[in-house]
């Protein structure tokens, strides 16, 4: 067995027993588990000890490929996930599930619409150890099956790790004014669109309905995800649908103050029903069809080159999955009223390490990004540049920046609603092997503490890091607080303007300079809410 990439597929069900009932001191791996759909059989994650900081390797059992939903082709394409089919024989969870259309251009993978399952890496001994569960969101042009999102290194901490699969794509996120009337007889809500998003929310009623029987919690499930993960955890942690199902949310790379444009293209992103609409009808004509009966009876490969075709598919303020604007529901309070850990990498969301930008380039970006009123000259003014040196570091500067004050703004705005605390951290540690910095998913090894499921030129350092970023983030899945022996105390963001440094420094800084800090504040107030 490869342990650096520990195989796990397994079953759709609730778990009512042990087929055959090991003792308690041993690792779930040597039971065959009955669920409610049938019998499953995990595996030990790991085969021999793996590189880094894990200590209870032995004990953890993977369980690979577990339908949470029934197949999503043929008269199940473009409706919400329906219940999965149960089975006669043991399942052998020992691979990875079928992957998703439109999630990936691996060719490795069996890509397939009967792809809605899980994957499971538990440490427990019993079934009724009740330990904390994390369910993983995966970013875009990912899947479960990716190594960088291994489970191991969480559960190594007492943690039972979860991920699954979702459609994307049109599969994912098509609306259509006939489904619109599928939805509305069947909820009495006016909408559609979100498969996507209803299939990361069945993920986590699955979770409570079943993860008792892995050892896991069903009170105690923390939502995490990254980038396009992060909009996953923050459409579950928003939503009346999963009201009372998660006790805390993860969002690495996400959120912003709803006046910023980059939430168009980040977790607050969303298409308005009126574009869907449109773009479904247009979409189902360029498909040579003029039903929806007949868009789900075209083969899945008809479907899957929308991306590249032009189509922008994505998630719908549809007033039903997606209850309001977020500038609303960061009013309001959302669904979900939990302890939230957030933040953002250095190099991503329009800054990068280096971008070889001349002084004339760094201008005219000014004037694009600010093209009102006197704003342009003012960020001049605070992240100068007289030469092509200086133009690149302050294009770098002032987008990490606009990411770092954007997540603040966030979090005292969520702060007027909630009275649960907000963590906020800043990641500046760059991977060895590569030359883009810190960069966009950069954090997400040292976080789960998977190292060894990788290939990069890791160094002690990095195995350092590793051991206490996932210190932090256990902690708050454990206790809804990253704090922990050994490890820097961590405040929760206030209105101090302050931010937890992470990677190559651990404490609270700035989030930047007070003149900076409040020029953002100053041009996020003239423009529109997302």
């Amino acid at each position: 067995m490869d342990y650096s990439i520990p195989k796990l597929l397994a079953s759709a069900g609730l778990l009512v027993g042990l087929a055959s009932a090991a003792p308690s001191s041993s690792p779930l791996y040597n039971s065959v588990i009955e669920t409610k759909y049938g019998k499953v059989q995990g595996y030990p994650a790991f085969s021999s000890e793996p590189t880094g900081n894990l200590t209870n390797w032995k004990d953890i059992t993977v369980w690979k490929g577990i339908p949470f939903a029934a197949d999503t082709a043929g008269e199940n394409r473009f409706r919400p996930p329906q219940k999965a089919s149960s089975w006669n024989t043991t399942l052998d969870a020992k691979s990875f599930g079928n992957v998703c259309p439109s999630a990936t251009s691996d060719t490795n993978l069996t890509i397939s619409e009967d792809c809605l399952n899980l994957n499971i890496w538990s440490p427990a001994k019993s079934t009724g150890a009740k330990l904390p569960v994390v369910m993983w969101s995966y970013p875009a042009e990912s899947t479960a099956a990716d190594a960088l999102f291994d489970g191991g290194g969480m559960a190594d901490k007492g943690i039972v790790f979860v991920n699954y699969n979702y459609r994307t794509g049109s599969f994912g996120w098509l609306g259509h004014p006939e489904l619109n009337e599928e939805v509305y007889k069947a909820t009495g809500h006016n909408s559609s669109g979100n498969w996507g998003m209803l299939d990361q929310m069945e993920a986590v009623k699955w979770i409570h309905e079943n993860i008792a029987d892995f050892g896991g919690d069903p009170n105690h499930i923390t939502v995490m995800g990254q980038s396009a993960g992060s909009a996953a955890t923050y459409h579950i942690l928003n939503s009346p649908l999963t009201k009372g199902l998660i006790k805390h949310a993860i969002i690495e790379s996400g959120v912003r103050d709803p006046h910023d444009p980059l939430c168009t293209s980040l977790a607050e992103g969303y298409k308005t029903q009126e574009y869907v609409m449109a773009q479904g009808l247009n979409y189902t004509a360029e498909k040579n069809v003029s039903t929806i009966a007949e868009l789900r009876k075209l083969p899945m490969s008809d479907l899957e080159d929308n991306v590249l075709d032009g189509w922008s598919f994505g998630a719908t303020l549809d007033y039903y999955a997606m209850p309001a604007k977020y500038a609303v529901t960061l009013k309001e309070g959302a669904a979900n009223n939990v302890p939230v850990l957030t933040g953002n990498t250095k190099d991503e969301s329009g800054a990068e390490k280096q971008t070889n930008i001349t002084v004339a380039e760094y201008l005219a970006d000014l004037d694009d990004t600010y093209t009102t009123g006197n704003w342009s000259k003012r960020f001049l003014e605070l992240y100068p540049a007289d030469n092509d040196k200086r133009a690149d570091g302050a294009y770098n500067s002032m987008w990490t920046d606009r990411s770092k004050v954007g997540t603040w703004m966030w979090t005292q705005l969520w702060a007027e609603s909630s009275n649960k605390d907000v963590y906020t951290y800043f990641w500046d540690h760059a991977p060895p092997g590569q030359d883009q910095g810190a960069y966009h998913e950069s954090e997400i090894n040292y976080v789960l503490n998977n190292l060894y499921a990788t290939d990069k030129p890791w160094t002690a350092k990095d195995y350092e890091i590793a051991a206490k970023m996932n210190g932090y983030w256990s902690n708050f899945i454990k206790n809804g607080n990253p704090n922990g022996d050994g490890l820097v105390h961590w405040s929760p963001t206030a209105d101090d303007a302050r931010v937890h440094h992470v990677g190559n420094g651990w404490g609270p800084i700035p989030v930047a300079s007070k003149a900076k800090v409040q020029l953002f504040k100053e041009w996020f107030a003239t423009l529109p809410t997302y």
